[in-house]
């Protein structure tokens, strides 16, 4: 699996509100770079980034690694299996495919269980014997699950559910699925799921790598993008994430990289317990930065110690 996936989300939206033209160039574009892993998911424009993925990848004819996602809210709650069979029917239909890579569950999973979240004990109980009878029926190879909500709830799923994949928020910002945050950080202390994940063998994906957009250290937002991005395990607010980002600019101007975004996509990647970075992208350009920065590679201790100084500050 390639070191970056490429997200067909609408936080960057080129894979909701693209052009035809504008999304089939993005994804030969991201197979030419080496990427294979492409993240989409039924919620994704209610459907219409699976369509257009689907499409594209039938006119390239690409072997690729796909993964999407089922959404269960409202009235679903009462079905959760046939919910369940009846995404997946769904999305195999948009993507034109037979069958994909991987399905996600993509709600959180924490102790109260209020809606929109689950426990761990429905989970175990109502959304995993039906995700077993639909790998077995060759609907997808691998089930996983978006690993938000509270720690033991999730370390759980991890150990009991049989979960191939999880998508884990991770970035410079909130490194605390893997390291402890510092002291008095603001962040949610998110207890090191992703390296429990890692130790149980389930290979993780990062999400939120640059925080919804706010790592690129403006509020500014594309045209194909949401226009508000709500935090996911971060700041109180997308301002204040921003914040918190530009706070990082001396590590740029010391030359450690061109800019935030870099940093970020770089210090994302480091971990050897995230298998893949997940980056959703609004044009070709954001494409071809994400992936001019990957290619140079960690950051150098140097860098390391200076970001731990300043958020220690």
């Amino acid at each position: 699996m390639s070191v970056l996936g490429y997200g067909c989300g609408a936080i960057g939206g080129l894979m909701v509100k693209g052009t035809a033209a504008e999304q089939d160039h993005a994804i030969g574009r991201a197979i030419d770079h080496g990427i294979t892993y492409f993240d989409t998911a039924s919620a994704y424009g209610d459907g219409v980034s699976e369509t257009n993925l689907g499409r594209a990848l039938a006119a390239l004819r690409a072997s690729v690694t796909v993964a999407t996602k089922v959404r269960i809210r409202g009235a679903q709650r009462a079905d959760i299996a046939g919910t369940i069979v009846a995404s997946v029917e769904d999305s195999l239909k948009r993507l034109r495919r037979d069958s994909v890579d991987i399905l996600h569950l993509h709600e959180p999973t924490t102790r109260a269980g209020a809606a929109p979240d689950f426990t761990a004990d429905q989970v175990l109980a109502e959304a995993v014997p039906v995700l077993q009878r639909l790998r077995d029926q060759g609907k997808f190879r691998f089930y996983g699950f978006t690993g938000l909500g509270d720690a033991q709830e999730i370390g759980r799923l991890l150990a009991e559910g049989g979960f191939a994949t999880t998508q884990m928020p991770y970035n410079i910002l909130n490194p605390s699925g893997i390291a402890p945050l510092p002291a008095g950080s603001a962040m949610p202390d998110l207890g090191g799921v992703i390296a429990q994940a890692a130790a149980a063998d389930v290979g993780v994906m990062a999400i939120r790598i640059i925080a919804g957009g706010a790592l690129s250290g403006t509020e500014a937002r594309s045209a194909y993008g949401v226009p508000q991005v709500a935090p996911i395990a971060s700041g109180a607010s997308y301002a204040e994430d921003v914040a918190a980002a530009r706070r990082l600019l001396p590590v740029i101007e010391a030359g450690y990289a061109a800019d935030l975004v870099e940093l970020a996509l770089r210090y994302a990647a480091m971990p050897p317990q995230v298998a893949t970075a997940i980056i959703g992208t609004s044009s070709i350009a954001e494409l071809d930065h994400g992936v001019a920065a990957i290619n140079r590679g960690p950051l150098p201790p140097e860098a390391m110690a200076m970001i731990a100084a300043i958020q220690a500050g």
